[in-house]
């Protein structure tokens, strides 16, 4: 009789258990659709457009119009060169890696890239990741996790990670996912950033910053920054996603522009703006990519980036190198836009790069803005929460190299008739 007591116990738990999930599920299920049911009604839901090329004038939603929100700076995406190397390389190598970097992913194509992007950037050493947000995840919580491997123990006190407030998402997610104490400092202010490197002098300390913010497309004082961790023992590390390629006189980067090879610890950058093709990197001291090839997680479980990208981002920095005449016309048109747009009264904020971002504040005033754009033949989508602030919507003009001065006029005359209808000029 006992026997059949705990049986029909144990059935009623599982069935009380099992009820409770699939209430659980229901409930979640319903928050999510109640979620998307409000977007929808208030409009917020972003529309992906179908688009045909990366080119300045380009076929989106089968509507012509001129791309002024690509990243593909120099146009490199487009490049003969650079289309002709990835497709050798597929020819020879096929169009996969098919396996992790240490188990079966890893070719020569991948130890011609690092030592050829180290060279680039003037640093000792290089470690390549499939993409730029891989690259951050795996990067950061290696720094600040050093395996215990017994008998050794090599971080005592918990590591302070300073990030500035504008950082990148994944910036932002690698520091999370490292679970070191985080300390924001104001965007750019190196001021409060010593304020708050004074407080933890005695700790294990790391200073995080993007060098191009990409959506106000300013730069990040980094001699000053470089100064103070110095004096307060930090480690040092930057994002260069939106400067490789072209800051300096080189292009090589704020490192380049502000003459800082060799000076920062951590070295990242993406390839998939300026050289117009996908993965990431680091780059700095021997013994830290040493460390970083084997420890970070996020590349080691990951497939290794295809031969052809590798054989084309080759190719990509070659061409940098080769035209600097490129980085010229993209500066030229760069000055032109920003220019133009100043004189019509809009708001560029600190914008010093390519990345021209037009501050409007209120969300679906700017979607509007956006919408309206689209119907004139310009293609620059709003850009709001969660990727900046609430009411500081904007937006955000990307120039290219291959961009021609009539296209600008273009933008610039839309902007002025839509400006003007909005009443934001």
């Amino acid at each position: 009789m006992a026997n059949i007591s705990y049986l029909w116990q144990n059935l009623l738990s599982r069935v009380k258990i099992k009820k409770n999930k699939a209430q659980n599920e229901e409930r979640l299920s319903g928050k999510i659709r109640k979620l998307l049911n409000f977007v929808e009604k208030e409009g917020l839901y972003p529309e992906i457009k179908i688009i045909e090329s990366n080119e300045p004038e380009t076929i989106v939603n089968g509507k012509k119009v001129l791309l002024f929100c690509s990243l593909n700076y120099l146009g490199l995406a487009n490049h003969p060169r650079i289309k002709e190397a990835a497709i050798e390389a597929i020819q020879k190598y096929g169009v996969g890696a098919a396996g992790s970097r240490f188990v079966s992913g890893n070719y020569e194509l991948h130890e011609i890239l690092e030592k050829k992007i180290a060279k680039f950037k003037k640093e000792e050493s290089a470690v390549v990741f499939q993409t730029g947000y891989v690259t951050n995840i795996g990067t950061i919580p290696t720094l600040v996790n050093l395996p215990k491997i017994a008998p050794f123990s090599f971080l005592n006190e918990k590591a302070v990670i300073f990030s500035d407030e504008l950082n990148h998402r994944s910036i932002i997610d690698g520091c999370k996912i490292s679970k070191a104490e985080i300390v924001i400092y104001k965007h750019c202010d190196m001021v409060d950033l010593e304020a708050k490197l004074r407080k933890y002098r005695n700790r294990p300390k790391l200073i995080i910053t993007d060098s191009v913010f990409s959506m106000d497309g300013d730069i990040a004082p980094l001699p000053r920054l470089v100064e103070l961790a110095k004096k307060y023992k930090a480690m040092t590390m930057i994002d260069e996603a939106h400067a490789t390629g072209i800051l300096g006189e080189r292009g090589g980067g704020a490192t380049d522009y502000f003459h800082l090879e060799g000076q920062i610890d951590i070295v990242m950058g993406t390839f998939s703006k300026a050289l117009g093709c996908l993965g990431g990197y680091v780059a700095g001291k021997k013994y830290l990519m040493r460390y970083l090839k084997v420890a970070n997680r996020s590349s080691i479980f990951s497939v290794n980036l295809p031969p052809s990208l590798a054989a084309a981002i080759i190719a990509a920095l070659e061409e940098i190198q080769r035209n600097p005449a490129l980085r010229k016309k993209l500066w030229e048109n760069t000055r032109y836009l920003r220019e133009n747009l100043q004189k019509l009264g809009f708001n560029t904020l600190n914008s010093q790069t390519p990345i021209i971002p037009i501050l409007i504040g209120e969300e679906k005033k700017t979607m509007k803005f956006a919408k309206l754009l689209f119907e004139r033949g310009i293609f620059a989508p709003c850009i709001r929460w969660p990727a900046v602030p609430r009411g500081k919507a904007r937006i955000r003009f990307v120039v290219m190299a291959t961009h021609t001065k009539e296209q600008i006029d273009k933008l610039s005359n839309v902007c002025e008739k839509v400006g003007r209808l909005l009443k934001i000029i």
